[in-house]
């Protein structure tokens, strides 16, 4: 395999998660429902204060997603992305077992993992790190983006995860 070989495929990786990652938060604000939508639909998720995180979450899924595309700040994308994807997996996505199409976390943990191989591998010579000539890639950047984003995502949710608690069926 060519170095071309792989700098393709890792930009064919960079534009699947990416752009995908951007929309998502862009619907979050400009979607059917909005920013109203977004906070409504936090608040059922047991996200506190859900106006807060209907703001936050479109900015970092924005923001990483840019990051992503472009090949910036590789690693760092990577952990916005681990954290991302784990807050979803045990708030929107927990109880559902593993398939998507039932709602599950299937989705949810690919994404996060394909992240973290990026991290180990780098976005490829065909991106701003790389001219740039910033060096945020490899095993030590995957564990980072791995455990980072775990912890983050474990800190917002020991911070802000408070479902309500279903009635008594007495």
């Amino acid at each position: 395999m060519s170095g071309q070989d792989l700098d393709l495929g890792l930009l064919v990786l960079r534009l699947a998660l990416g752009p995908m990652l951007v929309l998502h938060g862009w619907n979050k604000v400009f979607g059917a429902g909005g920013l109203a939508g977004t906070e409504g639909w936090f608040a059922s998720l047991g996200l506190r204060p859900a106006w807060l995180h209907a703001r936050i979450a479109p900015v970092n899924e924005i923001g990483a997603g840019v990051l992503m595309t472009v090949g910036l700040l590789n690693g760092l994308a990577a952990m916005a992305y681990v954290g991302l994807m784990l807050v979803a997996t045990f708030t929107d996505h927990r109880g559902k077992g593993y398939f998507v199409f039932k709602g599950g976390w299937e989705y949810t943990v690919l994404v996060a993992m394909v992240a973290v191989a990026l991290a180990a591998t780098g976005p490829g010579e065909w991106s701003l790190d790389h001219a740039l000539d910033l060096d945020l890639a490899g095993t030590g950047w995957a564990v980072t983006a791995a455990v980072g984003g775990a912890l983050a995502a474990a800190g917002l949710m020991a911070a802000s995860y408070r479902p309500e608690k279903p009635a008594d069926a007495s």
